[in-house]
């Protein structure tokens, strides 16, 4: 706790003006609305301050949680010895032509109103994906038919040492829910997307369309970190798990989801331990029943960093 309480400092001390906050709630964080207290969080609104954040964490031997809008995240909630980057305040779009650049904490909502104001398609699949460009890239977020990987033309990252680098195209690594920074200590400062021109109205319905397919089929009224596994090489999580019967099903405040199968929602007072339960149900019932071992698409922080599922 030591060491990040000092790199919080050290920080403070470079940039006086930046957030810095000390024992902040991660359930103010995180779309499950679950987790517990962490040592020290800090919400960067520049490169400069991200970089120079990520360097003095190296010195200091911490290893910083990157968070962009949470929605992807199920956290432990007991108080958690860690250091969180939220990198929401690095949210700058800019245009040339029709490659869209964008920064890591920009909502994936409003880059693709930008690009549909702008005239330019290939990002209505990522609409309604209510996460960050930062956490959808590491991931290769995608819906509908449409993913990352399909508009990325290059992702800006610096390492834990501080140095820059620029990757594009299959150095990216894009594969199912993966990336070549999937679970690495590299930080995405930003990605630039190559879209093609179309008509601004078209691609508004199309949002539309899909948006309301959302609302008909997706719990969006409830606590959720979104499809809660992996797609499965053969079938799909949500067909499986609702053929085993549990929709509704969970412990304490989690369940199944009575309206999608594949998320597991947090209906009211739900813990980590509760949610964590709930999905190991469902593993073990697919697993029984199919003889396939459900994936987790949600990443699981819990207070051993070393039992995180990345």
């Amino acid at each position: 706790m030591r060491e990040i309480i000092r790199a919080a400092e050290e920080f403070q001390r470079a940039f006086p003006a930046a957030r810095v906050r000390r024992d902040e709630p991660m359930r103010l964080h995180t779309s499950f609305r679950i987790g517990g207290p962490v040592t020290a969080m800090v919400l960067p609104e520049s490169e400069e301050e991200l970089t120079a954040l990520c360097a003095i964490a190296r010195r200091c031997g911490v290893r910083p949680l990157i968070i962009g809008n949470g929605t992807n995240l199920l956290v432990d909630d007991r108080p958690l010895e860690l250091l969180v980057i939220q990198t929401t305040g690095l949210d700058t779009i800019s245009v040339k032509g029709t490659a869209v650049s964008a920064g890591c904490g920009t909502l994936l909502s409003r880059l693709a109103s930008e690009a549909q104001h702008l005239g330019l398609t290939g990002l209505e699949f990522a609409h309604g994906i209510p996460g960050s460009v930062g956490g959808a890239v590491s991931m290769n977020a995608g819906a509908y038919g449409g993913e990352i990987k399909d508009v990325a033309a290059s992702v800006r990252t610096v390492t834990p040492d501080g140095e820059i680098r620029v990757f594009s195209g299959a150095e990216n690594g894009f594969a199912y829910r993966r990336s070549r920074y999937t679970g690495t200590d590299d930080v995405i400062l930003g990605a630039e997307f190559e879209l093609t021109p179309g008509d601004p109205d078209a691609i508004r319905a199309r949002m539309d369309e899909l948006a309301a397919r959302r609302r008909e089929k997706q719990p969006l009224n409830l606590p959720s970190a979104g499809s809660t596994f992996k797609r499965p090489q053969n079938g799909y999580a949500a067909a499986m798990i609702e053929a085993a019967g549990l929709k509704g099903k969970g412990f304490g405040g989690a369940c199944v989801s009575e309206k999608h199968a594949g998320f597991v929602v947090n209906r009211g007072g739900a813990t980590f331990d509760d949610v964590l339960r709930t999905m190991e149900m469902v593993q073990e019932a697919v697993w029984q029943a199919n003889g396939v071992m459900l994936e987790p698409e949600v990443r699981i922080i819990r207070r051993d960093r070393e039992q995180q599922n990345i």
